[in-house]
């Protein structure tokens, strides 16, 4: 079957909680579900100092499972908590200084690239990665196809690999996939699953282990 390593890999996106204990219980169970490279932690409503008690918590959870966990937003708290990476949602420009400052320290990516001029313009700060979509972005049950076609078309001519936000189904992994890019971000998909966190994960390695195309070698 392979490794997970070629082909498209799962990214996770922490959901909103008010209750910390929750949150990472919850996160503990989705990465005992399967492969998962990285898991993105979004500062939501909290306050730095609340975010910063929070990712304390949080990013040892995601290392002891072997994923890179990235922090959206704060710089500051990504490198108090020893995060893996820094998650840059302003657009070019503070992914550009973040780049400057911080690889090959840590792992550098951004989002908000809704066009292809955008993600280009962020392409030449040289991230890591580029996320196509918004972390809340899996409002619907499928992902949204203006994402899924940027992520076909820069997967088609860049190097640099690219995270396309999925939908709030599990299944949405496939045509995510489909379209050649690296990674494939879920949120409420997983931790809003019936069937609990890890069987979400473990569903979705399972999709793609079987539908995702492989990456030539």
């Amino acid at each position: 079957m392979g490794s997970p390593e070629d082909r498209c890999r799962l990214v996770l996106i922490v959901p909103q909680a008010e209750d910390a204990g929750l949150q990472a219980k919850a996160l503990e169970d989705a990465l005992r579900g399967g492969d998962v490279a990285s898991v993105i932690i979004p500062q939501y409503a909290l306050d730095d100092d609340s975010f910063q008690k929070r990712a304390e918590v949080l990013v040892p959870i995601v290392q002891a499972a072997g994923a890179a966990a990235l922090v959206a937003g704060d710089s500051r708290v990504a490198g108090r908590v020893k995060a893996d990476g820094l998650h840059v949602i302003g657009g070019v420009e503070p992914l550009a200084e973040a780049v400057e400052k911080f690889t090959p320290k840590m792992i550098v990516g951004g989002g908000n690239a809704d066009d292809r001029h955008k993600a280009l313009e962020q392409g030449e700060a040289n991230p890591d990665y580029i996320f196509f979509g918004k972390l809340e972005g899996d409002i619907k049950p499928e992902p949204h196809p203006k994402n899924v076609a940027l992520g076909e078309w820069w997967a088609s001519m860049i190097e640099i690999p690219s995270i396309v936000m999925g939908g709030s189904d599990v299944a949405s992994v496939v045509a995510v996939a489909e379209s050649g890019v690296e990674f494939v971000a879920l949120r409420q998909a997983v931790f809003a699953h019936a069937g609990g966190a890890a069987h979400a994960v473990a569903e979705a390695n399972a999709l793609l282990d079987e539908k995702a195309p492989r990456f030539g070698g």
